[in-house]
């Protein structure tokens, strides 16, 4: 499927040139200011298009200034969208700033009051009292009640099931959410995998190519199997494990699963989405990697290591080979992390046994690994 197979976009506020009218999309090729608007993409579903087009255009009409990164002032920063494949349901959640200007607020983008002289047991209220005037400010800043009218009129082959606000006044270009507030429906949707069921949030780590995810994920699961590899008298870890897709996937076959994930808010969902499909042999633990595997009293009988893109930690990597297992699986979205992990995994007993990509992403030039490592000495 080459077509309309992403289920997660986030698009950026700006100008296509200097002064321009306002856009909604993507950088420009090699660009860092410039940004196009996409409205015709095809790699995504046409509800896409509708959205940003209207988001676009309603605040255009409303003249609210995008965030300028090098200046450090305006408010509109990102827009991002995800769709369930299995449902079709929407979630749309605008990110902006805080205030217009920056350079007079603090990290919070707002006064927190700290040198006022009120008792310390009203503090709590103090900073609630005015996290409540800050919304309705920025309710009447960015039309909020407007701007979800505006979307939940238009026509689309979806539904949309929430449309939220997220705070970020960081100073880099990363989406970082500082407060997340529901403006209409729910925060999360729901889609399957292999017929197993996962709550989405916000920010939960989602392989953006649901189909695609589910060959990935099947060969993942193949390469565990293998010669009878996992029973259920085997521990399985599963690092790097997002929101506990692949631990889930193995659970039906081992003793217990064990994920670890940096990530606090995917750990919940991974600890929700295993109630919801019913498994109760699977734990996960939020932390560095680096740090939870000298909490862990279990040994792993296999591992599987899905790290990001810029692969494991050196150190955390010794210490998964330490463990000596048999037989390891690694998924990668990046060859040459793959490659630098490979050689300190072959450096160390490892041999590559069985290998192949997954085109997650039709159309460009990345590819998804699965790599299979028995030890030398089996």
């Amino acid at each position: 499927m080459t077509k309309e197979y992403r289920n997660k976009m986030e698009y950026s506020f700006g100008d296509e040139y200097k002064e321009g009218p306002l856009s909604l999309g993507m950088h420009r090729k090699g660009g860092f200011h410039d940004i196009v608007t996409v409205d015709k993409c095809t790699i995504v579903d046409d509800d896409y298009n509708k959205i940003i087009r209207a988001t676009r255009d309603f605040y255009e009409e409303k003249q609210v200034p995008f965030y300028k990164k090098m200046q450090h002032v305006g408010i509109l920063r990102h827009l991002v969208v995800r769709q369930s494949a299995s449902n079709k349901e929407i979630l749309v959640n605008l990110v902006t700033t805080t205030r217009d200007d920056l350079r007079i607020t603090d990290a919070n983008g707002f006064d927190i009051m700290k040198n006022e002289g009120d008792a310390r047991d009203n503090y709590e209220d103090r900073i609630n009292d005015k996290m409540n005037s800050l919304r309705e400010e920025l309710c009447k800043k960015l039309y909020l009640d407007e701007f979800v009218d505006c979307l939940l009129s238009l026509p689309l082959n979806g539904k949309i099931a929430g449309v939220l606000h997220t705070w970020n006044n960081s100073l880099s270009d990363a989406v970082v959410p500082e407060r997340v507030v529901t403006l209409y429906g729910k925060d999360y949707i729901y889609d399957e995998v292999l017929g197993l069921k996962f709550k989405i949030s916000p920010f939960s780590f989602f392989q953006t190519n649901t189909r695609s995810a589910e060959v990935l994920y099947e060969t993942a699961r193949s390469y565990v199997m293998d010669g009878g590899s996992v029973n259920s008298d085997k521990v399985v870890f599963d690092l790097y494990s997002g929101t506990g897709t692949i631990a889930q996937i193995l659970a039906p076959v081992a003793k217990k699963v064990v994920g670890v994930e940096i990530v606090k808010e995917a750990v919940e969902a991974a600890k929700e989405n295993a109630e919801l499909n019913g498994l109760t042999n699977c734990e996960f633990i939020a932390g560095d990697v680096l740090k939870v595997l000298d909490t862990i009293d279990e040994k792993p009988d296999m591992i599987v290591l899905d790290p990001p893109r810029d692969g494991c930690n050196p150190k955390a990597l010794e210490k998964i080979i330490n463990y000596n297992v048999p037989e390891m699986v690694y998924i990668s979205c990046k060859p040459t992390s793959l490659a630098r992990d490979l050689e300190m995994l072959q450096e160390r007993g490892y041999r590559v046994t069985r290998a192949c990509a997954v085109d997650q992403f039709p159309g460009t030039l990345h590819i998804e690994c699965v790599i299979k490592l028995q030890r030398r000495d089996m």
